[in-house]
């Protein structure tokens, strides 16, 4: 009887075996079938040719100057070129307006390998959903961008500017030299969190580091190795390691972070009752809007919804910003003689004034040139991409079929020769009327563009206007020439080194 049993139970060990082995040779053909259909549809676009297993990944080492090797290839590659993350998956990368424009027109779903490593941090919330889910959470959310809206924004973020100034004032004394992300991040937090949320959270006046800006850094990180790393493209391999472990730990923080938020705002709003007293009593914040939206079936937004979105603006609406305001301020701090135009403008309009008005902002145009030429020469978002769902042709006749990966480096676009004079020049005068009205729309696209644009471009350029505008006031913004910044592409633009300057206060 033993015996029997004992047979039996090799048996069944062989057959879990023979069917472990089926199910890794089914793998590995769908994997070659997939390279295969891969390089066939890149026949037309010659590239850096890829390591077998590694692909190109080896070519960029993280080291700061990839993004030179990007415009490199663009020079060597016009238009467009295919890059290989591992041996099965590849994005055509396009660098030029004409085919950002064919793409960005398109309603093509964002990318499902870019965007699906996310997706367990910020959930399926309007940076990462596609189809009707997207669209009917775009229709509910744009109302929390209109102009009445974020008019009453503008105070409560100079509010957060000059309490970040008035921790520079240390700097501004000694002369020393300070890393500038870390600052701003914090004060774009504090900055979301009171605008979007109504949430005072003291986050700069806090002593330490500050548990949700550092789980933003090391998920960024996270997700950067993972995309870089294929054999993490796999949810299993990546869960089961020391780096999955980390992503889940560092997610739980997050998360934490916007329950909290949220839990107290609901805690406001449990009547009816209080929540007609809210809207008599100020104006309706993003969360709010969140809050009180309803289908077309008057169903509102699910919890997990609700959490996705909230993750999605925490991290948007102060990460990106963050980036593309320390550049700035590096940028200034680097030609001193757009500097002293820009605070010649910026002192005329405020007129004695500590504080913008919502009627400033269109008032000092120099000022938003050098903005978009700092946008222009460091986007916040260096890399977009898209998974299109149909045969897309362009201009030149080259065409790519459905499912095809297609990244969108807007650093190459920004900085391609054929379409900037001197790209890696700071030029403002690039964005005077004239000038622009003779370029190709799709050159200068920091927000993206098309129908998945970014929803909170108004937003943004309020907050590093007002950024912008109060720091050259009180400040003249110096360059460190011992520490220029290493930059690398994220999440958003990040330095390896940090970004630094020196800083002296602006004599009455």
């Amino acid at each position: 009887m033993a015996l029997i049993e004992a047979f039996a139970s090799v048996q069944l060990h062989v057959w879990f075996a023979a069917l472990c082995l089926v199910a890794v040779v089914y793998k590995v053909a769908m994997l070659l079938e997939k390279r295969r259909v891969s390089l066939r549809n890149m026949d037309a676009f010659p590239g850096p040719p890829p390591h077998w297993l590694a692909g190109n990944v080896l070519e960029f080492k993280q080291d700061g100057k990839d993004l030179d090797r990007i415009i490199e290839l663009g020079k060597q590659y016009p238009y467009a070129f295919p890059i290989w993350f591992g041996p099965f998956v590849c994005f055509l990368q396009i660098h030029h307006p004409d085919y950002v424009k064919t793409l960005l027109s398109s309603t093509a779903p964002k990318d499902e390998y870019a965007y699906k490593f996310i997706e367990s941090w910020i959930g399926e919330g309007l940076l990462v959903s596609n189809g009707q889910k997207w669209y009917r959470h775009r229709r509910l959310l744009t109302p929390g961008f209109h102009y009445d809206i974020l008019k009453p924004y503008v105070k409560l973020m100079s509010d957060s500017t000059k309490t970040m100034l008035d921790k520079w004032e240390h700097f501004a004394k000694t002369g020393e030299s300070f890393e500038l992300f870390q600052q701003v991040s914090l004060m774009t937090l504090d900055s979301i969190m009171k605008c979007a949320f109504s949430y005072d959270s003291n986050c700069q006046t806090d002593n330490g580091t500050n548990t949700y800006i550092k789980a933003v850094y090391e998920l960024s990180d996270l997700i950067n190795l993972r995309f870089r790393t294929f054999p993490y493209h796999n949810d299993l391999i990546f869960a089961l390691s020391p780096h999955g472990f980390k992503h889940r730990k560092v997610c739980r923080v997050a998360h934490s972070h916007t329950a909290e938020v949220i839990r107290k705002r609901k805690e406001t709003l449990k009547t009816v009752k209080q929540m007609e007293q809210v809207k008599e009593k100020r104006n309706l914040d993003f969360l709010d809007i969140l809050l009180f939206a309803k289908y077309e079936n008057q169903q509102g937004l699910s919890d997990e919804d609700l959490r996705a979105e909230v993750d999605t603006f925490m991290f948007e609406g102060h990460d990106t910003t963050a980036s593309g305001m320390s550049f700035i301020l590096y940028s200034l701090a680097c030609h001193p003689e757009h500097q002293r135009i820009c605070r010649n403008e910026i002192m005329e309009v405020l007129d004695g004034k500590d504080t913008m008005d919502w009627e400033d902002l269109n008032k000092i145009p120099y000022t938003t040139m050098c903005i978009k030429e700092s946008l222009r020469l460091y986007p916040p978002v260096p890399v977009i991409s898209r998974t299109i769902t149909k045969p897309v042709t362009f201009f030149d006749g080259r065409s790519v079929p459905e499912g095809s990966h297609i990244g969108v480096s807007v650093y190459g676009i920004h900085r391609n020769a054929t379409v900037w004079e001197n790209p890696d020049v700071f030029d403002p005068l690039r964005f005077l009327p004239e000038n622009v009205s003779k370029r190709c729309p799709h050159a200068f696209v920091p927000f993206a563009a098309g129908p998945r644009n970014c929803i909170g471009q108004n937003f943004a350029m309020n907050e590093m206007k007002i950024a912008t505008a109060l720091t050259l006031k009180k400040y003249e913004l110096i360059e460190d020439p011992t520490r220029k910044p290493k930059i690398i592409p994220k999440l958003v633009l990040r330095s390896i080194n940090g970004i630094h300057i020196k800083i002296k206060p602006i004599e009455p």
